[in-house]
């Protein structure tokens, strides 16, 4: 019932397949724009850049092997054991060990660690956790983490493909790591610019001044109308509602109003252009094979019977990703929810996290196996629940325990979509829709 998640990239233009006929050869600037801080989150792509995991995640299939060579469990999965990879340095020629690495795991989730002990033995990293991690290997290819190291200088470094090197007029440059263990990266150097909106973002591709940009989910219609060659991956981001169980919304009444009350097929009809899939699943439906299990209907007459005669005190719904489209999604739910007689007002976010007592997300997935997909989306919404089973009722029975809380909401599931100038070749998206600028060449050394 399974099916393999392919994010590998749905190619929707010829263009990068005709180049890939010849060799690719070294040499050359890259130049990516972004829209927000590439050093943070799981789409900080200088995190990638730079950094490696012990593992890695392919665009479809297993766990891969990255820092660490080879792993094997004991105890019932409650303890894991990672042999590591022999004559690997960071930028500043100190070898990369056991002992570094598991002092930059404790570093990276200090108290919200999935395990309740790192240390290195001898060559090897030992996690130990109180209760069975099948899913660790997954786990740790995740983009959090990703190995760092502090320099002299105090900043951090990693043993990735590519090191940076200087900040010309606010562009972050990085340059190929000759002695990378993965082998050298094609092109010579990598220009970022972040922080940069998508009207100019698409502005410099159009100007030869960016290589690749990024598109929205909303805009996927007008590149393709304007004959932009693209990458995209299977749905990846998850737009969901996140409702709070204590003070206004204690009576779980309340919060199956609030779900009953949104209509999701505005919300991709309207703003977002008709592209993704709607869900109310955690998981891709291409991934688990089970989404279509759960209901997608609104029901207002069921919403307003559940609310109850009184008229609930005034909510706040907050946007936690502040830009125009979720905005609107946003005053679009709020519509929905005062339709069945709540009264809401939209807060931004402000930066940071938002205090509301519901909040609009887009969480990002990495994995690409169902049930670590399923515990690191559960993990995202702050709860402690996992899901141990292996078979696919086990794994649809956790989930739908999880959702009868209707502390999480599921909306929308949105792809990660990327326009490419016409020099690059060879280009591919991870599982995640990242991506993968090491294995990228230029068809000139401009």
């Amino acid at each position: 019932m399974f099916r393999r998640f392919a994010t590998s990239g749905v190619l929707l233009c010829c263009t990068l397949a005709a180049g890939a006929r010849t060799r690719p050869h070294y040499g050359g600037t890259l130049r990516v724009d972004t829209l927000g801080d590439p050093w943070q989150g799981p789409y900080g792509l200088a995190r990638r850049l730079t950094m490696d995991g012990l593992t890695r995640l392919d665009a479809v299939g297993p766990v891969h092997p990255a820092l660490a060579l080879r792993w094997e469990s004991q105890n019932g999965d409650h303890r894991w054991q990672f042999w590591i990879r022999p004559n690997v340095q960071f930028p500043d020629g100190t070898p990369l060990t056991a002992d570094a690495i598991a002092g930059s795991l404790t570093q990276s989730c200090r108290d919200g660690c999935p395990w309740t002990k790192v240390h290195a033995v001898g060559s090897s990293v030992v996690f130990n956790s109180d209760s069975p991690e099948a899913d660790l290997p997954a786990l740790l290819a995740q983009s959090k983490f990703l190995i760092s190291h502090q320099n002299a200088q105090g900043a951090l470094e990693g043993t990735g493909p590519f090191r940076i090197t200087g900040f010309p007029n606010g562009v972050m440059l990085f340059t190929a790591n000759d002695d990378y263990w993965g082998g050298r990266p094609f092109v010579d150097t990598v220009e970022l610019r972040p922080k940069r909106s998508i009207r100019d973002q698409w502005l410099d591709l159009s100007i030869g001044r960016a290589d690749i940009v990024e598109v929205p989910p909303e805009m996927l219609r007008q590149a393709q109308q304007q004959r932009l060659t693209m990458l995209a991956s299977n749905p990846v981001n998850l737009l969901l509602l996140q409702i709070a169980n204590t003070g206004k919304l204690a009576n779980p009444q309340l919060r199956q109003a609030i779900v009953l009350a949104v209509d999701r097929s505005a919300l991709y009809n309207v703003i977002f252009q008709k592209q993704g899939e709607v869900t109310a699943s955690v998981i891709p439906g291409a991934l688990s094979g089970y989404a279509f299990l759960f209901p997608l209907g609104r029901d207002l007459n069921r919403a307003q019977e559940l609310r109850g005669g009184a008229t609930p005190p005034p909510l706040t719904l907050a946007v936690e990703d502040g830009n125009a489209e979720m905005q609107l999604a946003a005053e679009r739910i709020a519509l929905n929810l005062r339709e069945a007689g709540f009264r809401i007002q939209v807060t931004s976010g402000g930066g940071g996290k938002p205090q509301a007592d519901i909040v609009l997300r887009r969480v990002h997935l990495e994995a690409n196996d169902p049930r670590a997909a399923l515990n690191e989306m559960i993990g995202a919404s702050e709860q402690h629940v996992t899901a141990t089973g292996t078979d696919t009722t086990a794994l649809y029975d956790a989930e739908r325990d999880f959702l009868a809380g209707y502390t999480v909401e599921p909306l929308l599931w949105l792809p990660q979509a990327y326009a490419v100038g016409e020099r690059v070749r060879d280009l591919r998206l991870a599982a995640d829709g990242t991506p993968l600028i090491a294995g990228a060449a230029l068809n000139d050394s401009k």
